[in-house]
């Protein structure tokens, strides 16, 4: 498959502490890509780094063989590379229908609505007080609305009662069948490995694991998520 992302021996630090210790990695284009591991393996710092709002230390970004490292989080943005973060990134005090109006900057809000149904019903009220599954499904949104190449998803499933993973999953893998990048940063591996083309492990800054989601699946080395 051929590669959209890739991260070059990528190192991140808080401070004094090193979060990435040299991570270099492949993501594939038009397809889903599962990052596992624990909280604190640096899954997120990873996808936040790709999506510039972290800068490395040191090492590379590039996306269609372009580096990228240097361009700011916004810049990357325009040019349609989409981080849902783990806090859902929707605007809590906004109503649902204007949430839908600012993801479409000005476009038809009805792909969002036809992939999620019970969003229609919650057009008036704020996003603060959707349920927790209701505003990962409008954070979702913004991908189906906007013409984001690249989406990177921190803990799609986080909480979320199993049909509306399932749903999320369904539109995700629909997103990367089409033209759509997908990275997701997952702790419970189980539904993203089964509709991943592609897995890793990062274990404390490193990479623990790299190949075929189905090797996982089929009886995973359970040193790798402590």
């Amino acid at each position: 498959m051929p590669v959209a992302l890739a991260v070059h021996d990528v190192r991140v630090r808080y401070g004094p502490v090193e979060a990435l210790h040299g991570v270099s990695l492949a993501f594939p284009a038009r397809a889903v890509t599962a990052l596992l591991g624990r909280n604190g393996a640096g899954r997120s710092t990873l996808l936040r780094t790709i999506a510039g709002v972290l800068a490395p230390s040191s090492g590379r970004i590039e996306w269609d063989g372009r580096d990228i490292t240097r361009r700011t989080a916004s810049e990357r943005a325009r040019d349609g590379l989409a981080l849902i973060p783990d806090a859902h990134g929707v605007f809590t005090g906004l109503p649902v229908r204007d949430n839908l109006r600012v993801f479409a900057g000005g476009d038809a809000v009805e792909p969002a609505l036809d992939a999620f149904p019970v969003l229609r019903s919650r057009l008036g009220q704020r996003a603060g007080t959707l349920s927790g599954g209701e505003q990962q499904m409008l954070a979702v949104s913004r991908a189906l609305l906007r013409p984001s190449r690249v989406l990177l998803l921190d803990e799609l499933s986080q909480g979320l009662a199993p049909r509306v993973v399932a749903r999320l999953y369904e539109v995700v893998t629909e997103l990367a069948a089409g033209d759509r990048t997908v990275v997701l940063v997952e702790q419970y591996a189980g539904e993203a490995l089964r509709r991943a083309d592609v897995a890793y492990v990062l274990r404390r800054g490193r990479v623990a694991f790299a190949g075929e989601p189905g090797e996982l699946l089929t009886g995973a080395d359970a040193s790798l998520f402590e």
